[in-house]
């Protein structure tokens, strides 16, 4: 039995963190998956001091996966991680230096492997209403729902090519990520969920652009379809924080895959808890 903790969209919360690492003490799971979304979307305060979002891996994070790597020894979990939409791809320098400590592995469009499964990574989200564009992309072509603002009108905090923002899609990064691999034992690691599901709901209900009504359902086409044509083993996903509150369900399935979301509109830590080896015993807590 293989015991592994998936959490996202922490927003650099320090209590969401502290519950975090008490429950990885406690219960010790063999690995751990961060969906993105980790640093704070304003300065927080951390022993009455300001800390800038920019310094939050730098003076937060590492440091606190020391000790715990201190702690635990032997009994330290493989961490795979992803940034989400919120997160500057500018913070990656900080960490890749987390990553030459051994404290985590950064799998955004990489595989990497434990036991008989494989890991990908993946970050990107379709264009939001929201300016910073680092994490975003075309979804299955250049079209941009309303409402929300197209990756060349938006700014990045890094020096992206000008093709790779016109032209790339969610649709073509997955298909060059997995080629004809097979993943009936893979698990995604993604930011994004898939399109009309459980875990895509937004609470746009009412609203209206242009006398058009916006639709309510925010994810993905491209890894929904993904999904229905791969089927990998399980999908874990973030995001859009008030989905399981207004589906009723943090969990869906696609043919196959068991898909998760660890996205959470409420003050408590989300904490999933799997076995990949036996999905339907999946768990939701919030502490």
């Amino acid at each position: 039995m293989s015991l592994c903790f998936f959490v996202s969209d922490l927003h650099g919360h320090i209590d969401r963190y502290q519950k975090l690492f008490a429950a990885i003490i406690q219960e010790k799971p063999t690995e751990v998956f961060f969906g993105g979304d980790l640093l704070p979307s304003k300065p927080i305060y951390l022993g009455g001091n300001q800390l800038p979002k920019k310094y939050f891996i730098r003076d937060y994070l590492t440091p606190k996966f020391q000790d715990l790597k201190a702690q635990l020894e032997e009994n330290y979990p493989r961490v795979f991680l992803i940034l989400g939409n919120d997160d500057g791809r500018g913070e990656e320098d900080d960490i890749f230096e987390g990553m030459s400590k051994g404290l985590w592995e950064y799998i955004h469009n990489s595989q990497v492997h434990f036991d008989q499964f494989t890991v990908y990574g993946y970050a990107y989200v379709p264009p939001t209403p929201f300016m910073l564009k680092d994490w975003e992309r075309y979804d299955v072509s250049r079209y941009v729902d309303p409402g929300c603002i197209a990756p060349n009108d938006g700014w990045f905090s890094y020096n992206p090519r000008e093709d790779e923002i016109n032209f790339s899609t969610i649709q073509e990064d997955l298909q060059q990520l997995v080629r004809d691999d097979d993943l009936s034992r893979a698990i995604f690691l993604f930011h994004s969920p898939p399109y009309q599901t459980n875990l895509d709901r937004a609470g746009l209900d009412g609203k209206m652009i242009d006398h058009a009504p916006v639709d309510v359902h925010v994810g993905s086409i491209a890894i929904k379809r993904f999904i229905e044509k791969r089927q990998p083993l399980l999908t874990l996903h973030g995001h859009i924080h008030e989905a399981a509150r207004i589906t009723g369900s943090w969990k869906d399935q696609i043919g196959k895959t068991h898909c998760f979301s660890a996205a959470h509109d409420g003050s408590e830590l989300a904490l999933i808890r799997f076995d990949p080896n036996n999905l339907e015993k999946a768990t939701r807590e919030l502490l």
